[in-house]
């Protein structure tokens, strides 16, 4: 027979994989905000990724053929679709343009311990003391990078407000999915939660054709490339791995991001990261697998042995008494 904890085990992989997709790809994203985000402003970009990333995952639900979503779903992907999928957008690129990169990873990385509390209050979800601690850590190294990273000028009050709107629709839009889950498949919330923040969105199409007209090609690619992977696959596995574990902890997860955006940032833009930046990535990861790491159970040897049930007594033949157990000696 199969040993159930190592069936458990590799039936964590497939989240585990999918959640490391959604990692590289946010923080990827952040690569290509920079770019495109000279070209267009914070709502004609939310759209236009939107848009582009509504149709990549309408296509794959023509192709698998996947019906509406069931009523019970709609009151989680509807608000989920609002908040994060635009108040969240376009509230962060706008709050990007008002603060220095650094402030805004410090105040939006309070969305996870803002999903976990949320997660306890709202879905019942456990709050264990190795998530507590990994997602303390994990904030000691976001701030590290944020700190490593900031300029020297004040930063905004209006460009601070608007990363902490950021976080929390973040929190909620997450907060809000998960009970979608229980209901639809992870594309269907992901594909429909997009087409609401794209409906959302509608009031900066003026703002998009116009931008669209002007912008350089390298712009608009990167806003392509933002909906049909940072939004389309990236959305699509993050859900995915959220119905098989608790929000608090996938929240926690997306502390890897600031490193992987460290690192890319060095690759792509050769922007070399200074020692406490590099401080803080580690510190980013390490509160990651602290956050993500399970108990270790008693090894065969230092582990109490459990008394076994006695066996049960073979049935008493017609016309015999039962038998009784034998009594132990003291």
């Amino acid at each position: 027979m199969t040993n159930p904890i190592r069936r458990t085990q590799h039936a964590r992989w497939p989240a585990l994989a999918a959640a490391g997709v959604t990692v590289v790809l946010w923080a990827s994203a952040f690569v290509s905000i920079r770019s495109a985000g000279e070209a267009y402003s914070p709502g004609a970009l939310a759209l236009g990724r939107l848009l582009a990333g509504a149709l990549a995952l309408g296509c794959v639900l023509l192709v698998r053929r996947e019906r509406l979503p069931p009523r019970a779903a709609w009151p989680g992907i509807a608000v989920s679709g609002l908040l994060w999928f635009g108040v969240y957008m376009v509230v962060l690129n706008w709050g990007e343009q008002e603060v220095d990169a650094g402030t805004a990873a410090m105040v939006v990385n309070i969305g996870p311990v803002l999903i976990a509390l949320l997660g306890a209050r709202l879905l019942g979800e456990a709050v264990p003391p190795r998530l507590l601690a990994g997602m303390a850590v994990s904030f000691a190294g976001a701030v590290t990078v944020g700190l490593s990273m900031s300029g020297e000028g004040g930063a905004s009050t209006l460009g601070v407000l608007l990363c902490l709107l950021a976080a929390v629709g973040y929190a909620g839009g997450v907060v809000a999915q998960k009970p979608a889950l229980a209901h639809a498949s992870a594309l269907q919330v992901t594909a429909f939660g997009c087409l609401v923040g794209a409906v959302a969105c509608l009031p900066f199409a003026g703002q998009l054709a116009d931008q669209a007209a002007r912008a350089p090609v390298s712009a608009t690619l990167n806003m392509v490339y933002l909906g049909v992977f940072p939004t389309a696959l990236a959305f699509t596995t993050w859900a995915y791995a959220l119905a098989r574990t608790t929000a608090g902890r996938m929240g926690a997860t997306t502390y890897a991001v600031p490193a992987l955006v460290v690192l890319m940032s060095w690759l792509v833009l050769e922007e070399v990261p200074g020692p406490l930046t590099l401080a803080g990535g580690a510190l980013c990861l390490a509160g990651v697998a602290v956050s993500r790491s399970r108990p270790r159970r008693a090894s065969a040897a230092g582990a109490p042995v459990t008394p076994r049930e006695p066996a049960p007594s073979p049935p008493a033949s017609p016309g015999r008494p039962p038998s009784r157990p034998a009594r132990r000696e003291s």
